[in-house]
Formats: C-alpha cells, structure tokens, sequence
C-alpha cells in the first residue's frame, strides 16, 4: 500500500514540476513584447514580440498554483518541507515519539481542513458556474481542480506518516549530509 501512496507522491509531484515548466512559459510570453520594446528603445532594432499577452500574469498564477500544490505531498514523504524542528530535535526516545505524534495528528487536522475547504471551494466554483474575471474569462473550478487535488494528496501523506509513527514505524527523517549542517543547534 505505501508504495502504492508513493506513487501518487511522485506523480503529484512530476505533475506540479510539468505545472511550474507552464509557468515559465506564461511568464515568459507575458515579459516578450517588454523585451521587444526595450530592444527597438535601446538598439534601434525592430521589435520581435510585437503582440500584447492577453491574460498570461493570470495563467501563469494558476499554473502557480497548480504547481504548489501538486508538489507538497513529495516534499513532505522526503522530508524537505520546512519544519522547526529545534525542538523536536532535542528530544529523545518515548518524548521524542510523542512530539511527533503530537505535530503529526495537528499537521493531519490542518491538512485535511485544507483539503476540505479546497474541494469545497471548487465544487461551489463549478455549482455556481464561477469564471474569472479577467480578459479571458474560463471556469474558476478549473485552476481551483490543482490546488484541491494536491491538497487531498497531501492530507493523505500527512495522515500516512501518523499512522507509520502511531504504529511504531519509523519518525520522521531529518535532513542528512549537506544539508543536516544547516540545522541550529
């Protein structure tokens, strides 16, 4: 079953990756007529990008969103959030396992309001027939569909961990090589 779960880790996360590769794409269009405008200003030359980039500071905000989202439970299951972990760190054995279990069980609670809310937010988008209210105007569930799928993806990562701990499974693992020295002692 966790190999099953890592799965859908990976695959939310490769899919968040091919969501911020959007991004930059969106990006990029949107910044090409102030390129083309800056070279015809400073050299003279005729402007390559001579189009206005209708919409694409809002594709690329929720190709940012998407791609937030999409990848949190895979950084979660290595161990690559950002966690405070000064506490936790200092803690030993039996006290060491019931922090975490502690921080686990509230990291699950929130995850799930999260993912709740998110698939909630985007089934009343879709109820309601909610669009954008930019130049071009599409179905706000659509954007709003990245962020509660990885949501829900990583509530089940979250819950996943709590049990592993809960049943006397490994804790969480802390950063190691390089990165383990960025740790306050």
């Amino acid at each position: 079953m966790r190999a099953y779960l890592r799965k859908l880790y990976e695959a939310a996360g490769v899919l968040g990756g091919l969501f911020m590769i959007l991004l930059l794409a969106f990006v990029l269009y949107s910044v090409g007529p102030g390129v083309g405008l800056w070279l015809e200003q400073q050299f003279g030359l005729p402007n390559p990008f001579n189009y206005v980039a209708r919409s694409a500071d809002e594709f690329a905000g929720y190709a940012m969103l998407a791609s937030a989202f999409l990848a949190m439970a895979s950084t979660f299951g290595r161990g690559e959030h950002i966690r405070v972990t000064l506490f936790l760190q200092r803690l030993r054995g039996r006290a060491r396992r019931y922090a975490e279990l502690w921080c686990l069980a509230l990291g699950s609670l929130l995850a799930g309001y999260l993912a709740w809310f998110s698939v909630r937010l985007c089934y009343v988008s879709w109820q309601l027939n909610d669009v954008s209210t930019g130049l071009i105007a599409i179905p706000l569930w659509i954007p709003q569909l990245g962020m509660a799928i990885g949501a829900i993806v990583l509530a089940i990562a979250v819950v996943e961990q709590l049990v592993v701990v809960a049943m006397g499974g490994p804790l969480m693992e802390e950063p190691s090589g390089e990165e383990a020295m960025h740790i306050e002692r």
